[in-house]
């Protein structure tokens, strides 16, 4: 029983993800080439592997350009340059790729094209302090951000007053050349003046979303129904604090019967007090506060991760829980309830061996939720 249910649940959560892929998406939503140059720019998670899917989907077209992506998740491209650069907390890199993004738009005439390749992350990696700061400043109110448990809206809104590419400053650069935007969302609600806190963001541009949570939810969902569960997605812009959010879901889950999935995404947070943190991200903190609320309840089994392969900053995209998670991790002599409050998540599934390890995926649509009620 265990094993169905994990598998089942990892089936459905892999499928969200590849749901999300720029090999998927990105040809389909590619605006027609220009007469002049065609300069393709950008950062994010996903900007590699978009970069890759826009070189495949436009073989005999004359391309240039450069994107900025975090430290391994590159992908091979023949004309755009990748970049690498530090994600959450921007670093040196950081600056250098928007400096040579903002170069790449410089001097275009109205026979050119820009396209833009955003997706999360971008606001770290994509690094240009407005004048009169530094990068140290912006470090250092990356570092408290993350700590503060502000929403992503609110974070990016401070991002943007402090940055000389995001808030569409780079949409600024690129006058008098087309601007198009193709942007893989991981905010709630899509907002596009959000997403990558809005580089290329005007109003009244053109901005096309090729990937968004709800196309990844919405594929885990055929896969339940194709295996005869039914399915009822409870949201794709779930925020809070990611430990209330799981004894919240868990009341509704102990109310459901089966077979049904309850899935959700969003993006939630985890404050952080005066102590040091242990390891494990949002999804990690979620499970354990779900798996510790129901207390082993019968045939309620839960997978959370971040599609983009990396959960806060550890090496997993999140994890399992299933029944026997607590009297497991009891013979093994762990404290969920302590390692919960210490922000230590990632130990009691490390523990378990019950982490999802998928390495980067190169997307990046937020968190992925899935409760199986058998």
């Amino acid at each position: 029983m265990r094993d169905d249910s994990v598998k089942l649940l990892r089936t459905i959560f892999d499928a969200a993800v590849k749901a999300a892929m720029p090999d998927k998406v990105l040809a389909k939503h590619l605006p027609a080439p220009a007469k002049g140059r065609n300069i393709v720019v950008g950062g994010g998670k996903a900007a590699a592997s978009m970069a890759a899917a826009l070189e495949a989907a436009w073989p005999d077209v004359a391309l240039e350009g450069v994107v900025v992506t975090r430290y391994g998740h590159a992908a091979p491209t023949r004309h755009i340059k990748v970049l690498q650069a530090a994600h959450p907390v921007p670093d040196s890199a950081s600056v250098t790729g928007a400096k040579a993004v903002m170069a790449a738009v410089a001097g275009l005439s109205e026979l050119d094209q820009v396209i833009v390749l955003i997706s999360g992350g971008a606001s770290a990696l994509l690094a240009l302090p407005t004048p009169g700061l530094t990068l140290e400043d912006k470090q250092l109110v990356a570092s408290a951000l993350l700590a503060s448990g502000a929403p992503i809206a609110t974070m990016n809104r401070i991002r943007k007053q402090l940055s000389a590419i995001k808030g569409g400053r780079l949409a600024q650069a690129c006058t008098p050349a087309k601007l198009v935007t193709l942007a893989i969302s991981d905010v709630p609600g899509d907002d596009p003046a959000t997403i990558g806190s809005g580089p290329s963001w005007v109003e009244g541009g053109d901005y096309r979303l090729i990937a968004t949570p709800a196309m990844a939810l919405e594929a885990a969902a055929e896969v339940a129904r194709a295996a005869g569960i039914a399915v009822e997605i409870l949201g794709d812009a779930l925020e809070g604090e990611a430990s209330e959010l799981g004894h919240r879901l868990s009341e509704r889950a102990k109310r459901e019967s089966g077979p049904k999935l309850l899935l959700s995404g969003g993006e939630t947070t985890v404050t952080i007090g005066r102590e040091k943190p242990g390891r494990g991200g949002r999804n990690m903190e979620f499970l354990l506060s779900l798996a510790i609320a129901l207390d082993g309840a019968p045939g309620i089994a839960a997978i959370a991760g971040d599609s983009d392969g990396i959960d806060g900053t550890v090496d997993a995209a999140g994890a399992l829980i299933t029944p026997d998670s607590l009297t497991r991790a009891k013979a093994l002599g762990l404290d969920p309830t302590a390692l919960l409050q210490s922000h230590d998540s990632y130990s009691f599934f490390d523990a378990l061996n019950d982490l999802v390890v998928t390495g980067p995926t190169l997307t990046n649509v937020n968190d992925i939720r899935a409760i199986l009620i058998s």
